[in-house]
């Protein structure tokens, strides 16, 4: 499984991320137009409840999953899998 994490949600999680951040790659937005496509790709919002539902910005196709709970949501995905996990 291919795990890209955007810079924001890196930023936003801070300290608490830094050992996960140094095994996982960055795109930037032009990366992800390119792969949005693919069905080998899979978007997921990782925002907190009340800032996705009061967002209008939102990428089609994503799926919002609780940061919180990556436990129980985490298996869902294949490992053949392209995983952008976004949080703006």
């Amino acid at each position: 499984m291919r795990i890209l994490v955007t810079a924001l949600f890196l930023f936003l999680f801070g300290s608490a991320t830094s050992a996960f951040a140094a095994n996982v790659d960055t795109i930037d937005k032009d990366e992800l137009k390119s792969i949005l496509s693919s069905e080998d790709t899979v978007i997921i919002d990782v925002r907190a409840g009340r800032d996705w539902s009061s967002s209008e910005f939102k990428i089609q196709g994503a799926i919002r999953e609780d940061p919180g709970d990556v436990a129980s949501w985490a298996g869902n995905y294949g490992k053949d899998k392209t995983i952008v996990l976004y949080c703006a």
